[in-house]
């Protein structure tokens, strides 16, 4: 008891609490390098000559913003409303943002002082030998302790820095988990109308060949054809019978991956789909923004630049190791032989006072881990530039197969209309005793493959559009209120 109140001299408080004051006003320094965000280098303009129909406007957010509403389609519009609230990959991206955020908070706390309660109970013998009674007692203690490391040199509030772009990535990866959802949705809707095209355009064929078929065996038992035929007629009529239950096994597929990404079971949205209605038709005119309001729109890029913002400052915590720790602790409490004593005021017991550690020798470890440290942002900060540049690749690639795909579904079209012509004119000079049935056969054969095509050209270019949207950023400025009008419609169903 005596050493410690000796210890609380006036002399020794006035020393304590210059160091103090002195430690805590020359915390403002915070070792390692100051981050600073790289500047987004993008060309002034896409290249869109030869792309009909896209516009390119400054601050096209809004546009973007809810993009699929430009296909009109209320089941598509109802699909985007229900993922927001079923699918597990945005599920997944928020747990991670609450992690992160948990994270956050857990390095802020190493910024205050720390307090803990203690009490214990302990039997013991001193030995005779050493000059002690050689009785068996109880020793009873109860008290706190404190601690605080303050922190000079920056190294915690690094690690803050670092948790804090961590949490701001997060919320980048959740954004773009969310854009990547939105065009996934788009683009396996259009499979699913592509593909109920494509099933609607053979079985209208196959239903002309059976006419066909029965034309011709009808000639041939008059005697005005031969059997060669009427077995041209037969395999091409099969063979067209055969590409139907491929193209149904591929809609069930597209449309078990739709279930999937709303995050139900498969054969949930059979009954919804099924119902077979045509490819949405892109609108003429389509808005998007120049490039630098891409980069700056995109999530990744975002997440990309924020994740070198914590590598970066994560620098300066290892850099903080090389420096002194101080920090300040103390403790008070009671000890006592006898229970019954424990709470008497000669029980108290207190101890206060700065301490300090610096590592001295560590065989080069601490500056090797500043090596690391500084090897992993220049990672980071060649991803990020890789980030920028497979953006800028993606919707200038996307701008240009919409461009390509639209000209090629006119051609198709043109094709359509001119096998559809000469099919009848093979038919009607068939009929006359002119040609063949070869040339029927090769003229049906045409019309079916041009108006297959047709129908994947149409898709194709819906989907064109869609990466057009996807490579914009389009889709995650409005979906906290996506999900409140689904939350909000949930609620009103139960």
């Amino acid at each position: 008891m005596t050493h410690n109140k000796a210890y609380a001299t006036p002399r020794r408080n006035g020393l304590l609490a210059s160091a103090l004051l002195t430690i805590v006003f020359a915390g403002g320094c915070a070792v390692g390098p100051d981050y600073t965000a790289p500047e987004l280098d993008s060309p002034a303009a896409w290249r869109t000559e030869d792309v009909s129909g896209l516009r390119q406007t400054r601050n096209a957010t809004t546009a973007l913003s809810q993009w699929w509403k430009v296909l009109e389609d209320p089941m598509l519009d109802s699909l985007m409303q229900r993922a927001v609230t079923g699918n597990l990959d945005l599920k997944e991206a928020r747990a991670r943002v609450r992690a992160a955020r948990a994270r956050l908070g857990i390095s802020e706390a190493d910024l205050y002082p720390t307090l803990d309660a203690s009490g214990s109970l302990s039997t013991g013998q001193q030995s005779e030998n050493a000059g002690y009674d050689g009785k068996e007692r109880d020793l009873y203690k109860a008290g706190f302790d404190a601690g605080w490391e303050i922190d000079i040199f920056g190294g915690t509030r690094r690690a803050v820095e670092a948790a804090g772009a961590e949490l701001e990535a997060s919320e980048a990866d959740l954004r773009d988990v969310y854009v990547s959802m939105l065009a996934e949705i788009a683009s396996t809707y259009v499979d699913v109308r592509t593909y109920q095209t494509r099933l609607s355009v053979a079985q209208a064929n196959l239903e002309e060949q059976k006419e066909t078929y029965e034309i011709v065996a009808s000639r041939y038992d008059s005697g005005l054809s031969d059997a060669l035929g009427v077995q041209q007629a037969r395999y091409s009529l099969e063979s067209t019978r055969a590409e139907i239950p491929a193209l149904q096994s591929k809609l069930d597929a597209a449309i078990n991956r739709l279930a999937l990404l709303l995050g139900q079971q498969p054969d949930t949205l059979h009954a919804e789909l099924i119902t077979r209605r045509p490819i949405p038709m892109p609108p003429v005119s389509v808005a998007v923004g120049i490039p630098a309001d891409a980069l700056r729109n995109r999530p990744d890029i975002r997440m990309a630049e924020r994740t070198l913002a914590a590598r970066t400052a994560e620098v300066g915590v290892a850099t903080a190791e090389l420096y002194p720790k101080f920090r300040l602790v103390g403790s008070i409490g009671l000890e006592s032989f006898a229970q019954s004593s424990l709470f008497e005021s000669g029980s108290q017991v207190y101890s206060f006072g700065p301490g300090i550690s610096w590592p001295i020798f560590r065989a080069g470890a601490i500056r090797r881990n500043i090596d690391v440290a500084e090897a992993v942002q220049e990672q980071y900060l060649h991803r990020y530039q890789h980030t920028v540049l497979a953006a800028l690749n993606e919707a200038q690639t996307a701008m240009t197969d919409y461009a390509k795909e639209q000209n090629r579904r006119d051609a198709l079209q043109a094709a359509t209309l001119a096998a559809r012509e000469a099919l009848e004119l093979a038919q009607d000079k068939y009929l006359n005793g002119l040609v063949d049935f070869s040339d029927v056969l090769e003229a049906r054969r045409s019309l079916l493959s041009y108006e297959d095509q047709l129908a994947v050209s149409k898709g194709a270019v819906v989907d064109s559009l869609v990466r057009i949207y996807k490579s914009m950023g389009g889709g995650w400025q409005t979906m906290e209120a996506l999900q409140q009008t689904a939350q909000d419609a949930g609620s009103s169903q139960r």
